[in-house]
């Protein structure tokens, strides 16, 4: 199954805030202040500055661009984008306050111009690993795999072992139905990790693909490793009730299946399978109970895909 591409306020925020924090220099004014409680992981003080000094400033493109990160960072990219537009007015932005237009478009799902924004980057800042790795998210949502596999390999060049972009290569090989060489990206990626791993996503991908192959016995350790390192992740505890279902391991399929769904409430295709469970357990009246949730929430239009949270603070687009 492919990997979504969330975009929350802790995943590109993390790839561009080094960038963010060297703009707007000048000590002691409204716009430093901004700033650094933006460095700070706040948002909605800083809003309320930026647009007071921006009531008094309106031709600071500073801080029109500044606003528009917090307003990216507060999950708002049509407002975010407008700020950009208005300061860019008065100056060009520069290819970090670049990132955040293409990230707001991410969040847009519009990764058209996503591309065109993320390849300017590229254009003028051409040693940065993380523009190169996002480029490659990018590419790899508009089904372009080669040439995300030539972006990923591009910021490993810049940034060896360069885990997330190692990771992506192993998935955009399994989207080109190259089964092994999507193995050995994700076993890479576990390498590279050595014997303090961090980061979930190859131990998932790569327990993911083992069970797509039909070899569930394989997959349950990198599965485990896996939920063991981020164990709030719903997407995991979905994969290994699966695996457990294959295997006919119903109590352990159930117990997964309705963790999954105490971590994400709101996504039906986990209601649906857990149901599937309780109905082959003989539960018909919670299996009926989890099939009307389901019915409800697709009627109310919710997600049927289940949330993958990537690790905090990593430059990542998943």
């Amino acid at each position: 199954m492919k990997t979504s591409y969330r975009l929350t306020r802790n995943i590109l925020a993390a790839a561009i805030l080094c960038t963010v924090s060297a703009l707007c220099q000048t000590p002691a004014d409204p716009v430093a202040q901004a700033r650094s409680l933006l460095d700070a992981g706040k948002v909605e003080e800083p809003e309320a500055i930026l647009r007071a000094y921006i009531a008094k400033n309106p031709s600071s493109a500073d801080a029109h661009f500044l606003l528009g990160y917090a307003l990216f960072r507060d999950q708002k990219p049509t407002e975010s984008l407008a700020e950009f537009t208005a300061g860019a007015k008065f100056r060009r932005p520069r290819a970090g306050e670049l990132k955040i237009v293409a990230g707001d478009y991410v969040m847009l799902s519009d990764f058209s111009d996503a591309d065109k924004w993320f390849s300017q980057v590229v254009s003028e800042t051409p040693n940065d690993a993380d523009a190169w790795y996002l480029l490659g998210r990018t590419k790899y949502n508009e089904n372009e795999f080669a040439a995300a596999i030539s972006s990923f390999e591009h910021a490993l060049t810049l940034h060896p072992r360069y885990v997330e972009a190692e990771n992506n290569i192993g998935l955009c090989w399994k989207e080109l139905n190259d089964h092994d060489k999507a193995r050995a990206a994700f076993q890479t990626a576990i390498d590279w990790q050595g014997e303090t791993p961090a980061d979930a996503q190859p131990f998932l991908n790569l327990g993911t693909l083992l069970a797509d192959n039909n070899q569930g016995a394989d997959a349950i350790p990198y599965l485990t490793k896996a939920l063991a390192l981020s164990p709030k992740n719903p997407a995991i505890h979905e994969e290994l009730g699966k695996v457990y279902l294959a295997m006919n391991k119903l109590p352990e399929a159930q117990g997964e299946l309705e963790q999954a769904v105490t971590l994400s409430p709101d996504t039906s295709a986990l209601h649906y399978k857990l149901a599937q469970i309780l109905r082959k357990e003989g539960e018909e009246d919670r299996a009926q109970q989890e099939f009307a949730i389901c019915e409800k929430l697709n009627g109310a239009h919710s997600s049927s895909k289940t949330p993958n949270p990537p690790p905090p603070n990593k430059p990542d687009l998943r």
